[in-house]
Protein backbone atom coordinates (compact mmCIF):
# COMPACT_ATOMS: atom_id res chain seq x y z
CA UNK A 1 0.00 0.00 0.00
CA UNK A 2 2.70 2.55 1.11
CA UNK A 3 4.14 1.80 -2.84
CA UNK A 4 1.31 2.31 -4.33
CA UNK A 5 -0.06 5.63 -3.20
CA UNK A 6 3.65 7.07 -2.78
CA UNK A 7 3.51 6.69 -6.25
CA UNK A 8 0.16 7.89 -6.56
CA UNK A 9 1.27 10.84 -4.62
CA UNK A 10 4.38 11.15 -6.61
CA UNK A 11 2.28 11.57 -9.98
CA UNK A 12 0.28 14.76 -8.15
CA UNK A 13 3.18 16.60 -7.04
CA UNK A 14 3.92 18.53 -10.66
CA UNK A 15 0.13 19.82 -9.27
CA UNK A 16 1.20 20.63 -6.40
CA UNK A 17 4.18 22.58 -7.14
CA UNK A 18 4.78 25.19 -9.83
CA UNK A 19 8.41 24.58 -10.06
CA UNK A 20 8.02 21.27 -10.75
CA UNK A 21 5.19 22.07 -13.69
CA UNK A 22 7.32 24.28 -15.50
CA UNK A 23 11.03 21.83 -15.57
CA UNK A 24 8.17 18.95 -16.29
CA UNK A 25 9.36 16.64 -13.30
CA UNK A 26 7.84 15.08 -10.54
CA UNK A 27 9.48 15.41 -7.55
CA UNK A 28 12.98 13.38 -6.91
CA UNK A 29 12.30 13.20 -3.15
CA UNK A 30 9.27 11.81 -3.49
CA UNK A 31 10.06 9.24 -5.96
CA UNK A 32 13.18 7.77 -4.41
CA UNK A 33 10.93 7.38 -1.57
CA UNK A 34 8.98 5.23 -3.18
CA UNK A 35 11.89 3.44 -4.83
CA UNK A 36 13.46 2.45 -1.13
CA UNK A 37 9.72 1.17 -0.34
CA UNK A 38 9.87 -1.12 -3.32
CA UNK A 39 13.77 -2.17 -1.78
CA UNK A 40 12.17 -2.84 1.19
CA UNK A 41 9.05 -4.94 -0.20
CA UNK A 42 11.98 -7.01 -2.06
CA UNK A 43 13.43 -7.78 1.07
CA UNK A 44 11.48 -9.01 3.29
CA UNK A 45 9.72 -10.87 0.26
CA UNK A 46 12.49 -12.24 -1.12
CA UNK A 47 11.83 -11.35 -4.77
CA UNK A 48 12.27 -9.20 -7.14
CA UNK A 49 11.04 -5.29 -6.32
CA UNK A 50 7.48 -4.06 -7.18
CA UNK A 51 7.36 -2.32 -10.16
CA UNK A 52 8.03 1.61 -10.14
CA UNK A 53 6.98 4.34 -12.72
CA UNK A 54 10.24 5.80 -14.64
CA UNK A 55 10.09 9.26 -14.82
CA UNK A 56 11.96 11.41 -17.07
CA UNK A 57 14.69 13.48 -15.80
CA UNK A 58 14.64 17.15 -15.02
CA UNK A 59 15.99 19.66 -18.50
CA UNK A 60 18.82 21.47 -17.82
CA UNK A 61 18.06 24.35 -15.67
CA UNK A 62 19.76 26.97 -12.99
CA UNK A 63 18.83 28.75 -9.95
CA UNK A 64 18.27 32.59 -10.03
CA UNK A 65 19.56 34.76 -7.30
CA UNK A 66 19.82 38.30 -6.61
CA UNK A 67 22.02 40.53 -5.05
CA UNK A 68 22.16 44.18 -4.60
CA UNK A 69 26.34 44.20 -4.56
CA UNK A 70 27.74 41.91 -6.89
CA UNK A 71 26.73 40.82 -10.66
CA UNK A 72 28.07 36.79 -11.13
CA UNK A 73 26.74 33.93 -9.34
CA UNK A 74 29.50 31.82 -9.34
CA UNK A 75 29.77 27.35 -8.98
CA UNK A 76 31.93 25.27 -9.13
CA UNK A 77 33.64 22.08 -7.64
CA UNK A 78 37.12 21.86 -6.35
CA UNK A 79 39.10 18.62 -6.02
CA UNK A 80 42.56 17.45 -4.28
CA UNK A 81 43.90 16.73 -1.04
CA UNK A 82 44.05 17.95 2.32
CA UNK A 83 40.94 20.53 1.33
CA UNK A 84 40.30 23.09 4.04
CA UNK A 85 36.99 24.99 3.39
CA UNK A 86 37.86 27.72 6.14
CA UNK A 87 40.48 29.81 4.43
CA UNK A 88 38.67 29.79 0.96
CA UNK A 89 35.67 30.60 2.46
CA UNK A 90 37.57 33.69 4.27
CA UNK A 91 39.25 34.38 0.89
CA UNK A 92 36.28 34.43 -0.96
CA UNK A 93 34.56 36.80 1.39
CA UNK A 94 36.80 39.03 0.73
CA UNK A 95 35.81 39.55 -2.80
CA UNK A 96 31.76 38.66 -2.66
CA UNK A 97 29.15 37.80 -0.63
CA UNK A 98 27.21 34.86 -0.40
CA UNK A 99 29.60 32.40 0.11
CA UNK A 100 29.08 28.71 0.56
CA UNK A 101 31.90 26.24 0.99
CA UNK A 102 31.22 22.49 1.73
CA UNK A 103 32.23 19.35 1.21
CA UNK A 104 35.46 17.20 2.73
CA UNK A 105 39.69 17.19 2.33
CA UNK A 106 38.77 15.29 -1.42
CA UNK A 107 35.99 18.16 -3.07
CA UNK A 108 34.53 20.73 -2.22
CA UNK A 109 31.35 22.28 -3.76
CA UNK A 110 31.64 26.19 -3.57
CA UNK A 111 29.09 29.18 -4.61
CA UNK A 112 30.27 32.63 -4.19
CA UNK A 113 28.36 36.14 -5.42
CA UNK A 114 31.06 38.61 -6.96
CA UNK A 115 31.95 40.62 -9.51
CA UNK A 116 35.26 38.38 -10.48
CA UNK A 117 34.67 34.83 -11.26
CA UNK A 118 37.95 34.31 -12.33
CA UNK A 119 39.28 35.81 -9.37
CA UNK A 120 37.03 33.43 -7.13
CA UNK A 121 38.45 30.37 -9.25
CA UNK A 122 42.10 31.66 -9.05
CA UNK A 123 42.18 31.24 -5.22
CA UNK A 124 40.63 27.97 -5.54
CA UNK A 125 42.55 26.48 -7.99
CA UNK A 126 45.82 27.60 -5.57
CA UNK A 127 44.03 24.65 -3.76
CA UNK A 128 43.51 21.82 -6.40
CA UNK A 129 41.76 21.28 -9.86
CA UNK A 130 38.54 23.65 -10.44
CA UNK A 131 35.91 21.97 -12.57
CA UNK A 132 31.90 22.17 -13.17
CA UNK A 133 32.36 25.68 -13.25
CA UNK A 134 28.83 27.28 -13.65
CA UNK A 135 28.20 31.53 -14.01
CA UNK A 136 25.38 33.80 -14.06
CA UNK A 137 24.71 36.96 -14.49
CA UNK A 138 22.22 37.82 -11.73
CA UNK A 139 21.51 40.88 -13.68
CA UNK A 140 20.69 39.68 -16.65
CA UNK A 141 18.28 36.98 -14.55
CA UNK A 142 16.83 40.35 -12.28
CA UNK A 143 15.62 42.01 -15.54
CA UNK A 144 13.92 38.97 -17.37
CA UNK A 145 11.78 38.33 -13.68
CA UNK A 146 11.29 42.20 -13.47
CA UNK A 147 9.73 42.09 -17.07
CA UNK A 148 7.54 38.92 -16.40
CA UNK A 149 6.46 39.95 -12.99
CA UNK A 150 5.27 43.52 -15.03
CA UNK A 151 3.21 40.95 -17.19
CA UNK A 152 1.59 39.87 -13.82
CA UNK A 153 2.88 36.26 -14.58
CA UNK A 154 1.02 35.00 -16.90
CA UNK A 155 2.82 34.67 -19.43
CA UNK A 156 4.44 31.21 -20.72
CA UNK A 157 7.65 30.14 -19.19
CA UNK A 158 10.87 30.19 -21.47
CA UNK A 159 11.02 27.06 -23.53
CA UNK A 160 14.32 24.90 -23.33
CA UNK A 161 15.43 23.81 -26.41
CA UNK A 162 17.93 21.02 -26.78
CA UNK A 163 20.11 23.40 -28.77
CA UNK A 164 20.78 26.80 -28.80
CA UNK A 165 23.46 29.21 -31.19
CA UNK A 166 25.33 31.93 -28.74
CA UNK A 167 26.44 34.68 -31.51
CA UNK A 168 28.95 37.66 -30.28
CA UNK A 169 27.92 40.67 -31.95
CA UNK A 170 28.17 44.52 -32.20
CA UNK A 171 24.89 46.58 -33.72
CA UNK A 172 21.61 46.69 -32.37
CA UNK A 173 20.80 45.91 -36.19
CA UNK A 174 23.14 43.07 -35.36
CA UNK A 175 21.77 42.20 -32.42
CA UNK A 176 17.76 41.97 -34.16
CA UNK A 177 19.32 39.74 -37.75
CA UNK A 178 20.80 37.25 -35.65
CA UNK A 179 18.00 37.09 -33.05
CA UNK A 180 15.40 37.07 -35.99
CA UNK A 181 17.17 33.64 -36.98
CA UNK A 182 16.72 32.14 -33.77
CA UNK A 183 19.82 32.99 -32.25
CA UNK A 184 20.65 34.26 -28.60
CA UNK A 185 23.26 37.51 -28.26
CA UNK A 186 25.83 38.58 -25.84
CA UNK A 187 27.26 42.20 -26.58
CA UNK A 188 30.59 42.38 -27.83
CA UNK A 189 30.96 46.04 -27.97
CA UNK A 190 32.76 47.72 -30.64
CA UNK A 191 35.90 45.78 -30.36
CA UNK A 192 33.99 42.31 -30.67
CA UNK A 193 36.23 41.62 -27.24
CA UNK A 194 33.60 40.02 -24.37
CA UNK A 195 35.42 38.56 -21.50
CA UNK A 196 35.81 34.63 -21.07
CA UNK A 197 33.17 35.12 -18.03
CA UNK A 198 30.72 37.43 -20.09
CA UNK A 199 30.50 34.40 -22.50
CA UNK A 200 30.47 31.82 -19.97
CA UNK A 201 27.80 33.39 -18.49
CA UNK A 202 25.52 33.96 -21.21
CA UNK A 203 26.07 30.28 -22.31
CA UNK A 204 24.47 29.66 -18.42
CA UNK A 205 21.44 31.63 -19.93
CA UNK A 206 20.52 30.39 -22.86
CA UNK A 207 17.90 28.44 -22.72
CA UNK A 208 18.82 24.99 -23.78
CA UNK A 209 20.86 21.96 -22.81
CA UNK A 210 23.53 22.34 -25.40
CA UNK A 211 24.77 25.67 -27.14
CA UNK A 212 26.87 26.42 -30.16
CA UNK A 213 28.93 29.58 -29.69
CA UNK A 214 29.56 32.05 -32.67
CA UNK A 215 32.76 34.16 -31.48
CA UNK A 216 32.49 36.17 -35.30
CA UNK A 217 35.91 37.43 -34.69
CA UNK A 218 39.26 35.55 -34.68
CA UNK A 219 40.06 37.89 -31.52
CA UNK A 220 37.36 36.10 -29.96
CA UNK A 221 37.63 32.64 -30.25
CA UNK A 222 40.21 31.81 -27.89
CA UNK A 223 37.78 32.84 -25.02
CA UNK A 224 34.82 31.04 -26.17
CA UNK A 225 36.69 27.92 -26.11
CA UNK A 226 37.67 28.30 -22.74
CA UNK A 227 34.08 29.19 -21.71
CA UNK A 228 33.26 25.82 -23.46
CA UNK A 229 35.67 24.20 -21.60
CA UNK A 230 34.54 25.90 -18.03
CA UNK A 231 30.46 25.32 -18.66
CA UNK A 232 28.30 22.77 -17.00
CA UNK A 233 26.47 22.53 -20.44
CA UNK A 234 27.77 20.60 -23.92
CA UNK A 235 29.40 23.66 -25.50
CA UNK A 236 30.43 23.65 -29.40
CA UNK A 237 32.65 26.72 -30.58
CA UNK A 238 31.94 27.39 -34.68
CA UNK A 239 35.24 29.45 -35.56
CA UNK A 240 33.48 32.17 -37.45
CA UNK A 241 35.59 34.65 -37.78
CA UNK A 242 32.94 37.65 -38.65
CA UNK A 243 29.56 38.85 -38.35
CA UNK A 244 28.23 38.54 -41.93
CA UNK A 245 30.05 34.56 -41.09
CA UNK A 246 27.92 34.32 -38.19
CA UNK A 247 24.68 35.15 -39.88
CA UNK A 248 25.17 32.31 -42.44
CA UNK A 249 25.75 29.80 -40.14
CA UNK A 250 22.95 31.13 -37.73
CA UNK A 251 20.56 30.31 -40.88
CA UNK A 252 21.34 26.36 -40.10
CA UNK A 253 20.68 26.09 -36.48
CA UNK A 254 17.92 23.49 -35.64
CA UNK A 255 17.27 23.76 -32.29
CA UNK A 256 16.03 20.59 -32.28
CA UNK A 257 19.16 18.62 -33.19
CA UNK A 258 22.34 18.42 -31.42
CA UNK A 259 25.32 20.56 -30.93
CA UNK A 260 27.51 18.77 -32.53
CA UNK A 261 25.10 18.29 -35.24
CA UNK A 262 24.34 22.26 -35.54
CA UNK A 263 28.11 22.77 -35.78
CA UNK A 264 28.36 20.64 -38.91
CA UNK A 265 25.39 22.08 -40.73
CA UNK A 266 27.33 25.29 -39.74
CA UNK A 267 30.26 24.74 -40.81
CA UNK A 268 29.17 23.49 -44.16
CA UNK A 269 26.91 26.68 -44.74
CA UNK A 270 29.80 28.61 -44.14
CA UNK A 271 33.01 26.85 -45.76
CA UNK A 272 32.68 28.54 -49.02
CA UNK A 273 31.32 31.85 -48.01
CA UNK A 274 32.98 34.62 -49.44
CA UNK A 275 33.36 37.64 -47.33
CA UNK A 276 34.49 41.67 -47.60
CA UNK A 277 33.90 44.95 -46.29
CA UNK A 278 34.38 48.63 -46.64
CA UNK A 279 35.61 51.02 -43.78
CA UNK A 280 36.92 54.41 -43.46
CA UNK A 281 40.72 54.59 -42.77
CA UNK A 282 41.76 55.43 -39.95
CA UNK A 283 45.05 56.60 -40.66
CA UNK A 284 47.17 57.22 -44.26
CA UNK A 285 48.38 54.54 -45.77
CA UNK A 286 52.20 54.02 -45.87
CA UNK A 287 52.10 53.22 -49.50
CA UNK A 288 50.12 56.56 -50.27
CA UNK A 289 47.24 54.89 -51.74
CA UNK A 290 44.55 56.67 -49.25
CA UNK A 291 44.47 59.25 -46.39
CA UNK A 292 42.92 58.52 -42.88
CA UNK A 293 38.85 58.79 -43.82
CA UNK A 294 38.62 57.62 -47.25
CA UNK A 295 37.14 54.57 -48.22
CA UNK A 296 39.31 50.90 -48.00
CA UNK A 297 37.67 48.00 -49.67
CA UNK A 298 38.50 44.43 -48.64
CA UNK A 299 37.56 41.11 -50.11
CA UNK A 300 38.53 38.43 -47.43
CA UNK A 301 41.63 39.93 -45.41
CA UNK A 302 43.32 42.07 -48.32
CA UNK A 303 42.70 45.53 -49.94
CA UNK A 304 41.12 45.54 -53.37
CA UNK A 305 40.11 49.10 -53.54
CA UNK A 306 39.85 52.69 -51.83
CA UNK A 307 39.15 56.25 -52.29
CA UNK A 308 35.41 57.62 -52.68
CA UNK A 309 32.87 55.51 -50.65
CA UNK A 310 29.94 54.42 -53.43
CA UNK A 311 32.85 53.30 -55.68
CA UNK A 312 35.35 51.40 -53.33
CA UNK A 313 31.79 49.65 -52.45
CA UNK A 314 30.63 48.77 -56.09
CA UNK A 315 33.95 47.35 -56.32
CA UNK A 316 33.87 45.44 -53.38
CA UNK A 317 30.43 43.95 -54.57
CA UNK A 318 31.71 43.46 -58.25
CA UNK A 319 35.16 41.57 -56.94
CA UNK A 320 32.14 39.16 -54.54
CA UNK A 321 29.88 38.99 -56.97
CA UNK A 322 31.96 36.77 -59.87
CA UNK A 323 31.04 33.37 -58.73
CA UNK A 324 27.80 34.31 -56.56
CA UNK A 325 23.95 34.09 -57.17
CA UNK A 326 23.18 36.43 -53.59
CA UNK A 327 25.50 39.30 -52.04
CA UNK A 328 24.43 40.31 -48.70
CA UNK A 329 25.63 43.74 -48.09
CA UNK A 330 25.19 44.94 -43.95
CA UNK A 331 24.83 48.90 -43.81
CA UNK A 332 26.99 50.45 -40.34
CA UNK A 333 26.63 53.08 -38.30
CA UNK A 334 27.34 56.29 -40.03
CA UNK A 335 27.49 54.69 -43.88
CA UNK A 336 27.74 57.49 -46.43
CA UNK A 337 25.76 55.61 -49.01
CA UNK A 338 22.09 55.19 -48.71
CA UNK A 339 20.34 51.81 -48.29
CA UNK A 340 18.46 52.38 -51.26
CA UNK A 341 21.30 53.16 -53.92
CA UNK A 342 23.08 50.31 -52.89
CA UNK A 343 21.07 47.17 -55.23
CA UNK A 344 21.83 49.44 -58.09
CA UNK A 345 25.45 48.85 -57.73
CA UNK A 346 24.93 45.00 -57.83
CA UNK A 347 26.25 43.10 -61.41
CA UNK A 348 23.91 41.73 -63.53
CA UNK A 349 22.61 38.42 -62.74
CA UNK A 350 23.26 38.71 -58.94
CA UNK A 351 20.65 38.70 -56.36
CA UNK A 352 21.73 41.67 -53.37
CA UNK A 353 20.38 42.49 -50.03
CA UNK A 354 20.69 45.34 -47.89
CA UNK A 355 20.02 44.87 -44.17
CA UNK A 356 20.61 47.85 -41.12
CA UNK A 357 23.44 46.41 -38.64
CA UNK A 358 24.67 49.81 -37.06
CA UNK A 359 28.10 48.17 -36.19
CA UNK A 360 30.95 50.77 -35.70
CA UNK A 361 33.98 50.50 -37.49
CA UNK A 362 32.60 49.42 -40.38
CA UNK A 363 30.31 51.39 -43.49
CA UNK A 364 29.51 48.04 -44.70
CA UNK A 365 30.23 44.40 -44.16
CA UNK A 366 29.44 41.93 -46.89
CA UNK A 367 29.38 38.01 -47.76
CA UNK A 368 28.76 36.13 -51.15
CA UNK A 369 26.93 32.64 -51.27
Amino acid sequence: RAVEEGQESVRRTPELLPVLREAGVVDAGGHALTVIFAGVIAALRGTEAPEIDRHAPARVTHPQHASETYRYCTNFALTGSGLDPGPLRQQLEAIGDSVLVVGDQHTLKVHVHTDDPEAATALAGEAGEVSHLDIADMHVQMAERTEKLSGNGHGPPRDVARCAALAVVSGEGMRRLFESLGAHTIDGGPTLNPSTMEILAAIHDAPAEEVVVLPNSANVIMAAERAAELSDKLVLVEPTRSQQAGLTAAVALDPSRSAEENGRAMHEAVVELCIGSVAPAARDDVHGRFAAGDAVGFVEEEIIAWGEPEETLAAVIRSLARNAELVTCISGEGAPVPDERIPALAPDGVELEVREGGQPAYWWLLAAE
